[in-house]
């Protein structure tokens, strides 16, 4: 039993990126509960009992043996530990594509729980989604205890591709729309972010950190919640999204790290979430990934004004989506490989909104909720690269995750970029008149 691979999906088989999920929590955990629960989440979605296979020209999912699908997997350790292994933890071709850990203080009382999905079967939404739904449904088994199972099908359902959901279109459109995009990065190309790990000499000798022995971090800025909301409050006053202000400052920030004087071109890579824009519109709890993305470039000053470019970020993305272009951007994404510039940019800025974190049983709290991206393949011999920035608010406070690769942009870096984002964000939410702030950088 298997399911074939639509184009937009294969291109994640190259890329090995992955959703981490992970929940920090206070109270007692019923570990049988929770690992119930889990195979609940696979056994209803058959993506994530699954592995990826080579077929023809293409790749398909394909069922794992019930021995081999993922399970639960607890251990005792400490949370910072346990999160830097899992961050850092792949999914291989040919393995299950999703995992899922508890890690729990010696105590108890204290626990990590890591939920890791392959973007080929997922996105940022349901990915949210699928880490509620297991929650809720440890809730029920915690209040209620194990329930008669309905039968499930011989035959898996499995998911239909987004790219066969989008509306109906003439292929001479779709090529004069991929002409226009081609084109236009040909004259506007963007400039990238170098990176400040140095790569060996000649002489074998290289920094501490540099390319070789290299691992993915995390960089985090957390705004309280009223920054949060002075935040959203500029945002109205300005008629942009907060989207629009992150943007406009991780712009600003990126400009500040380039040499030279004068304005220099700089691109933004915003995904552009095609669930809530289908006919009908695609629940999130269907484990597909249904995102495509919005490219602008922008000429950026050494010193520019943060409200002007984010009025210019937020009505461009609002005009390619009343044009209808993330349907055609979705139509042309099989056509990255040969035209990588087509979504090359100087910072990707993801959008999640504002999402609920899990609801959980009495006697256990969430103390921490955290979505970020993570890759297995990074190219520190390229020199330089666009700058993550992962955008998500949960229970009202915003965070932005900056995930990097220490042979590539060192910690240290990344610590200054982020202090840069909190200081224009501050003074952003100044700009509403609301009296002070604080912002926590983690």
């Amino acid at each position: 039993m298997h399911r074939v691979l639509c184009p937009v999906e294969s291109l994640y088989v190259g890329q090995r990126s992955r959703a981490v999920l992970s929940c920090s929590l206070r109270g007692r955990v019923d570990v049988e509960a929770l690992s119930a629960a889990f195979d609940a989440m696979t056994q209803a979605n058959p993506t994530l009992r699954s592995r990826i296979v080579e077929e023809g020209a293409g790749h398909v999912l394909r069922l794992l043996d019930e021995d081999e699908r993922p399970r639960l997997v607890t251990r005792t350790g400490a949370e910072d530990e346990a999160y830097a292994a899992e961050l850092n933890s792949p999914l291989p071709v040919g393995g299950p594509l999703s995992r899922a850990v508890l890690v729990s203080a010696p105590d108890g009382e204290s626990h990590l729980f890591v939920l890791v999905v392959d973007h080929t079967v997922t996105d940022g939404h349901s990915s949210i989604a699928l880490h509620n739904a297991l929650w809720d449904r440890y809730r029920t088994l915690v209040h209620e205890g194990p329930t008669l199972e309905a039968s499930v099908a011989d035959t898996p359902q499995w998911p239909r591709p987004v790219s066969q959901l989008l509306p109906a279109a003439d292929e001479a459109d779709t090529a004069k729309y991929l002409d226009g995009r081609v084109e236009e990065t040909r004259r506007h190309p963007v400039e990238l972010v170098s990176y400040d790990v140095r790569r060996p000499s000649a002489t074998g000798a290289v920094d501490e950190g540099a390319a070789g022995d290299g691992h993915i971090e995390v960089c985090r800025l957390t705004l309280d919640t009223g920054l949060t909301t002075r935040l959203r409050r500029t945002a109205r006053a300005c008629g942009v999204s907060v989207h629009a202000l992150v943007a406009a400052t991780l712009l600003a920030t990126a400009r500040r790290r380039l040499d030279g004087d004068g304005p220099r071109t700089l691109g933004c890579l915003s995904p552009v979430d095609l669930r809530s824009r289908l006919s009908p519109p695609l629940p999130t709890s269907d484990m597909v990934p249904a995102v495509t993305t919005h490219l602008q470039t922008l000429d950026v000053s050494e010193t520019p004004d943060p409200l002007n470019l984010a009025r210019t970020v937020h009505a461009r993305l609002g005009d390619f989506i009343s044009r209808g272009d993330h349907f055609h951007e979705m139509r042309i994404t099989p056509e990255i490989p040969r035209n990588p510039t087509l979504q090359l940019a100087t910072v990707i800025v993801t959008n999640m909104g504002v999402v609920a974190g899990p609801r959980l049983p009495s006697g256990l709290e969430a103390v921490d909720v955290r979505l970020v991206p993570a890759r297995e393949h990074y190219f520190p011999q390229a020199g330089r690269s666009p700058v993550m920035a992962c955008v998500v608010s949960f229970e009202g406070r915003l965070a932005i995750e900056f995930p990097h690769y220490t042979a590539c942009f060192s910690p240290s870096f990344m610590r200054s970029f982020r202090d840069d984002v909190r200081s224009g964000l501050v003074d952003l939410a100044s700009a509403a008149g609301t009296g002070p702030a604080r912002a926590a950088a983690g």
